[in-house]
């Protein structure tokens, strides 16, 4: 006999089903719950270092950007369809080399033109002269007056004029034909947005190319107000010779340039909107390795300084525009303590106001601790810190 399911068994199974699944839900996230890093007794595992005084030399960083020395737009002088390009986005160009060739048939026919004119005027000048000679000697014996005479001598300066303007059309037809020949102004690379054979370029107007010089190339970087008060007082009221020769270059990947810099330019002033001073570094570059557009950061030997506190980067936090560090106290807790940073040493902050030699710093672990908590500490050397910290 086939039993029929009664309303209110389905409905108790279905919500046996649903308590069930709440239940696992729960236990899943119950077990999805960040487990605290605290050790056996409630403290917490935390990596210090012990702030010690050394002797240190002082560099300064800045943010900069490679620039050509020279960065010509490449614009033809006369008017005309490419015919001919020598060269191919991205080569490497020379002073004088040949780039491009203009259509010159028509500037051809101007050379021939401007000559033929200048020739007429040639011939008709020395008949006028021949008879200004006649009536000079006629004028001289009275068989003429002397008006006449005059006249003819204000016609020879006049096609004498007539000459030499022709003889200037003809050379600016000559340099007009010269020109449709476009030639590189400067060493360096050209970009890769030229022109092609065919297109029409107006003169002064189409940019044909940009031509870049690499060797030597700028590295243009700027300094806050402050900071060069700071060196110009530490030169006698200039950037002093340390800042000026030796500069390094870092470039994106954390390596160094090979060759050394030197500043070159300093601007004017302070940038109205900025509030800092612009300057450009001069490097060799003769295997072209900087480019222009590149970014790259300039390393400034500054002074000695004498009995530094020196605290690892990665142990300090900002709040507010305010720098703290959190400490080990003496019972082993953690608190956090303000400082003042001066500057930076390699890796490592120079502190000028909040610590003294012996303290101890906590390195790794500081996010996971508060006020008074109970610390585990492993203490760590600056060897140790050449090792990324963990996350």
């Amino acid at each position: 006999m086939r039993m029929k399911s009664s309303p209110k068994l389905i409905v108790g199974i279905i919500l046996l089903i649903g308590l069930a699944g709440w239940a696992f839900m729960r236990l899943s996230a119950g077990g999805k719950t960040a487990v605290s890093p605290q050790m056996p007794g409630g403290a917490v595992a935390v990596k210090a270092l012990r702030v010690a005084q050394q002797d240190i030399p002082i560099s300064y960083e800045f943010a900069g950007k490679v620039t050509a020395k020279d960065e010509v737009k490449i614009m033809s002088k006369v008017s005309g369809n490419i015919v001919a390009k020598m060269v191919q986005g991205g080569d490497t160009v020379y002073k004088g080399q040949p780039l491009f060739k203009i259509d010159n048939k028509q500037y051809l026919s101007s050379i021939s033109s401007a000559r033929a004119t200048l020739t007429k005027s040639q011939a008709t000048l020395r008949n006028t002269q021949r008879d200004v000679e006649r009536y000079r000697s006629l004028a001289a014996n009275g068989a003429i007056a002397r008006q006449t005479l005059d006249s003819y001598e204000a016609q020879a300066e006049e096609e004498m004029a007539t000459v030499e303007a022709n003889r200037a059309s003809l050379q600016q037809s000559i340099e007009d034909e010269q020109d449709t020949l476009i030639v590189s102004p400067v060493d360096g690379r050209i970009d890769v947005n030229e022109v092609s054979i065919g297109q029409f370029v107006t003169a002064g107007t189409t940019t044909m190319a940009t031509v870049s010089s690499v060797d030597p190339i700028w590295v243009q970087f700027s300094m806050s107000e402050t900071e060069y008060i700071k060196f110009a007082r530490l030169g006698g009221g200039t950037l002093p010779d340390t800042f000026r020769d030796n500069l390094k270059l870092i470039v994106t990947d954390g390596s160094e340039y090979n060759l050394t810099g030197r500043v070159k330019q300093i601007d004017r002033g302070i940038g109205d909107t900025t509030g800092t001073i612009t300057l450009k570094a001069f490097f060799d570059n003769p295997q072209q390795f900087l480019l222009p557009g590149m970014f790259a950061k300039i390393v400034v030997p500054g002074e000695f300084r004498q009995g530094a506190i020196l605290i690892p980067q990665r142990a300090v936090r900002e709040l507010l525009d305010e720098t703290f560090v959190t400490i080990v106290t003496a019972d082993n807790k953690a608190a956090s303590r303000k400082v003042k940073i001066a500057e930076k040493a390699g890796n490592m902050w120079v502190v000028a106001e909040g610590l003294a030699a012996g303290d101890c710093v906590v390195v790794e672990g500081m996010d996971k601790v508060k006020k008074d908590t109970a610390l585990l500490v492993t203490m760590i050397t600056p060897e140790d810190l050449l090792v990324p910290a963990k996350k």
